[in-house]
């Protein structure tokens, strides 16, 4: 465990057991969430859309309560497909751990630089505390519910390690540090969401983090909208921007340049136990040096609480 997973870790508990005689002793489980409001596990395992953690915690658990989740995802693309799956535990209505793995399939694309069926994977691990407000009890207030979280990550590259690390200059180790803010209009069955992610991380950390040329933390924004539909159907929108540090990398200008992502979803919970989402994805450009075209697809999600 980095040094610095293990400060937030003790201070996350510290904070728990200091929150009040609920939180210090025995959590009982619980679901006492309306349907939906606890988002659904993004790509990073955190509780929040599919490309963007929100300030809400795993699960449907409230005070004095703890609930978990575990998901499964799906991303397909013209040419690469990623794949993750991940358990996240939320303690109290405050506290989030999030574990997750993801599985970066990059098919034939960069079999001209000699890495044929190259899978890229990374293990992440997550934290997340609700640091104010509530976005039921203050849904008729101005304020938002706001958390601070981190995102512990490690790629794992295989044979392409020694062009990640050598010839780019990335790190196989990076730590995302976001806030996040979530709104519920609860009337109008509204969810806004905007994340700031203090971040290294090219392509979300599987080509590592940094570069040789540019190595520096970069603020990159994120927002999430959602609609009710009905009380087990929603529809929303995120945009998800990205630091583009090997866009001027040893193998060439925009060779490795980093776009934006996007998508259009779609999730229904037809109980508390089970949610599905289904959404259409646009990841931008990703190694425009084998593959020039944006990647465009379908992203699929399937999420047990317990």
């Amino acid at each position: 465990m980095h040094r610095s997973t293990f400060l937030f870790t003790t201070w996350a508990l510290a904070s728990l057991l200091a929150a009040g005689p609920a939180a210090a002793q025995s959590l009982r489980p619980g679901q006492g969430k309306l349907l939906l409001t606890g988002g659904v596990s993004s790509i990073d395992g955190a509780a929040g859309g599919g490309l963007t953690p929100w300030a809400v915690t795993a699960g449907y658990a409230t005070e004095g309560e703890f609930g978990a989740t575990a998901h499964a995802t799906r991303v397909r693309t013209q040419d690469y497909a990623l794949s993750t799956y991940g358990a996240a535990v939320g303690l109290d209505d405050r506290f989030e751990l999030s574990l997750a793995r993801q599985d970066f399939d990059t098919g034939d694309n960069l079999a001209p630089l000699g890495f044929g069926g190259l899978h890229l994977k990374m293990d992440i691990v997550g934290l997340k505390w609700r640091v104010a407000g509530d976005a039921i009890v203050d849904s008729d207030r101005w304020w938002p519910q706001i958390a601070v979280g981190a995102e512990f990550k490690r790629v794992r590259a295989g044979d392409f390690a020694p062009v990640l690390t050598g010839v780019l200059g990335a790190k196989e180790r990076g730590t995302d540090l976001y806030v996040s803010a979530t709104k519920l209009f609860l009337a109008q069955g509204v969810l806004v969401n905007g994340t700031l992610r203090a971040t290294k991380a090219n392509q979300n950390g599987l080509l590592g983090f940094g570069g040789a040329r540019s190595d520096s933390v970069k603020l990159q924004p994120e927002v999430s909208l959602a609609w009710l539909l009905r009380r087990d159907l929603a529809v929303g929108a995120e945009a998800r921007t990205k630091p583009d540090h090997l866009h001027e990398s040893a193998l060439g200008s925009g060779a490795l340049a980093e776009d934006d992502w996007f998508d259009v979803f779609v999730a229904w919970a037809p109980t508390k136990h089970v949610s599905l989402t289904a959404a259409y994805v646009d990841l931008g450009r990703i190694a425009p040096a084998v593959q020039p075209k944006r990647q465009t697809g379908v992203y699929l999600s399937a999420q047990l609480a317990f």
